[in-house]
């Protein structure tokens, strides 16, 4: 039987490459989405990858939604924590609630996740828990002090969590993208991204099946023994 894996944020951007990647490897995938009904609906048609909607910053929604992938595909045995969101302004500038749900999707959408499959990875001895941090977790960025305290979270999150799961063979790690070519990075000013890739070493930005990749490694049976690690894939950008 085909293993099911949740990819959430997976319809779009890097966790539509994402979700291809696992359905590539013979996984059965469920695509998270928060937000807009037809663009998920024609990442289906696309895919034929199944989209499932809930809130990933709600509790209670990934509660559910979990129940919901497993009574249709089957146990959980693989979860990508790809879901996230910006509400980028300085300090002074920042509202407490661009805050608190920055914090509330990027770093409460993990644990949400982790605690509604984590029992069941358990009980199987088996799991795949991949975090999707951010170069700006590792090194900062101004504007970004949600955005950067959510991904840096992340990746302590990923360090502690899986010295849990390691003797009940789930491992967890994280990967941290530098800039991708997606449509966030898109909306960036053309002379703000022109000094952004002109700091990249590898002079372009990153491609999203690049990052669905490192996913899909640390993804499959035979990555067992990776747990905890955070693999950077950012063009040499930063070196963490």
């Amino acid at each position: 039987m085909a293993r099911a894996a949740i990819v959430t944020g997976g319809t779009r951007g890097i966790g539509e490459a994402i979700s291809l990647a696992l359905r590539d490897m013979g996984m059965t995938v469920a695509a998270n989405y928060a937000g807009n009904d037809d663009k998920a609906a024609a990442f289906t048609a696309r895919t034929g990858i199944k989209a499932y909607k809930w809130d990933v910053g709600d509790h209670q929604a990934c509660l559910d939604g979990v129940a919901r992938v497993e009574a249709e595909l089957g146990p959980v045995d693989v979860v990508v924590n790809n879901a996230g969101i910006t509400r980028d302004g300085t300090l002074m500038k920042m509202s407490y609630d661009q805050w608190d749900e920055v914090i509330r999707v990027n770093l409460g959408g993990c644990f949400n996740m982790a605690k509604a499959v984590f029992a069941g990875m358990k009980s199987r001895g088996f799991g795949r828990i991949v975090n999707i941090g951010s170069i700006n977790g590792q090194a900062g960025q101004y504007g970004q002090v949600n955005y950067a305290s959510a991904k840096s979270g992340i990746h302590g999150f990923t360090k502690a969590l899986a010295q849990e799961g390691a003797r009940f063979g789930i491992t967890v790690n994280a990967i941290a993208p530098g800039y991708i070519d997606t449509d966030m990075v898109a909306a960036v000013p053309g002379e703000v991204l022109e000094k952004i890739v002109a700091k990249i070493p590898a002079g372009r930005l990153g491609q999203a099946q690049e990052i669905a990749r490192g996913v899909a490694f640390l993804c499959a049976d035979d990555a067992g023994f990776v747990t905890g690690s955070t693999l950077s894939i950012n063009g040499g950008q930063h070196m963490y």
